[in-house]
């Protein structure tokens, strides 16, 4: 299941939708929760810095249209 994560690079600021920064993640779960869950325990891991705003968890056509768009490309941590 590939996740998309909106965050913010600073958890210093207040959160402005103008830097929202985003990052998909591939993560083998058995339900969305549990995609959520552990999509949310690796960020923090591995950008403690980061101020996580929401995960979504994108269907085949999102998957499409973030492909389409050219910024999808998958984080590795």
């Amino acid at each position: 299941m590939i996740y998309k994560v909106f965050y913010q690079e600073t958890k210093e600021r207040s959160p402005r939708r103008e830097t929202t920064r985003t990052l998909y993640l591939d993560i083998d779960a058995s339900s969305e929760l549990e995609g959520r869950i552990t999509a949310r325990q690796l960020v923090e891991e591995n950008r403690p810095e980061y101020n996580i705003e929401y995960i979504e968890l994108l269907s085949d056509k999102l998957l499409d249209y973030e492909k389409e768009t050219g910024a999808f490309e998958i984080t590795e941590f």
